[in-house]
């Protein structure tokens, strides 16, 4: 092979690697589309009726007292569970106790369902302090057995609203309680209204598919 053939196929194969990377740099057709997106986050209201549940004097052990009190959800949510926390303060009106007045107050608190009315708490107010039960749960008893079942959340679904009785029963223990004469037992709850699991899923995810 002559030299001026071997010029030529190396003039060849580096205008072809030239191309190449030419190539490499030619514009291409390019589109965007740009895209606004919105997380509102729902709102959980829970509303009661009335605000005051009990307020009574002159009780005396053997005394029980029924109120009925109404829970509604206003906001956007649906309400999985409404949960109670429970505080409270005994002022000793004589400084001569030797007991809690709260572990002598039995509460019970039942939960109207479509279908059933079931109770859902079911202790001592002492005991209650230290629970946060669902009052809106389906077979949930705090202080009682259960036979190991699992409370199930009913909830209150978004306009919805469900009505609650509480029976407050001062126990008669058969022994000595006029300790507690002259005291008062101030009671503050607060429902909490809470979200489930999430339910959203995105549909474009294959998986979801």
């Amino acid at each position: 092979m002559s030299f001026t053939k071997n010029v030529s196929k190396g003039i060849m194969s580096a205008a072809l690697g030239l191309s190449l990377v030419g190539g490499g740099t030619f514009a291409y057709f390019s589109d965007a589309q740009a895209t606004e997106n919105t997380f509102a986050a729902g709102t959980l209201d829970l509303s009661m009726n009335p605000s005051a549940v009990v307020n009574i004097d002159n009780i005396k052990p053997g005394d029980e007292i029924y109120r009925e009190f109404t829970l509604k959800n206003n906001g956007t949510l649906d309400i999985h569970q409404v949960l109670l926390d429970t505080k409270y303060q005994v002022q000793d009106a004589k400084g001569d106790n030797t007991g809690d007045m709260a572990e002598h107050i039995k509460v019970t608190i039942m939960y109207n369902t479509s279908s059933a009315t079931n109770v859902a708490v079911e202790t001592t107010l002492a005991e209650l302090q230290g629970e946060t039960p669902d009052v809106t749960a389906i077979g949930s008893f705090i202080g009682s057995s259960n036979d190991g079942a699992l409370p199930v959340p009913d909830g209150i679904s978004v306009g919805q609203e469900e009505k609650i009785f509480v029976l407050f029963e001062f126990v008669d223990n058969g022994e000595d309680q006029n300790q507690f004469q002259g005291d008062t037992l101030k009671v503050d709850w607060t429902f909490n209204a809470m979200t489930g699991e999430s339910t959203y899923h995105d549909d474009t995810d294959p998986e979801n598919n």
